[in-house]
């Protein structure tokens, strides 16, 4: 694993530990590299009514608003369990608002990273920024 991922991992992993899940007991953490290389983690944080709750990526992409970041370089999503735990459809279009189709998303268990998808890949054919006119401010790549 390259120093870059490594971190984003250990991100991941430390705000997963800190995950607010009483009622799934499912605790995710995501942490992610905005365009200046600062590391933004989230975890997700539930709720007794349930549809108010927030998910790690949401949580991360806030930390990273909240920073000054607007562009996400790179993201790592970690959660438990023997299926990935990719990004639910909500936080795939929260991804796409910082992120070109290009970048990759990082799916990991709390021992190692176990597959990546660009943002193409897990939102095909997206409605983004670019649809509504504004300025291309994520990357690509």
């Amino acid at each position: 694993m390259s120093p870059e991922l490594t971190r984003l991992f250990e991100a991941a992993r430390g705000a997963q530990a800190r995950a607010y899940a009483p009622y799934s007991h499912f605790p995710v953490g995501a942490a992610l590299r905005d365009a200046d290389g600062a590391i933004h983690a989230g975890c997700n944080v539930e709720n007794a009514a349930y549809p108010v709750g927030t998910c790690a990526e949401a949580g991360a992409i806030a930390a990273m608003v909240a920073g000054g970041g607007r562009v996400i370089a790179e993201m790592l999503v970690l959660g438990p369990g023997p299926g990935l735990v990719t990004p639910c459809g909500a936080c795939r279009q929260r991804i796409r608002e910082f992120a070109g189709p290009g970048v990759t998303v990082h799916v990991a268990d709390p021992e190692r990273v176990r597959a990546a998808f660009t943002v193409a890949a897990l939102l095909p054919d997206s409605f983004g920024p670019d649809n509504l006119g504004a300025p291309a401010r994520a990357p690509h790549a």
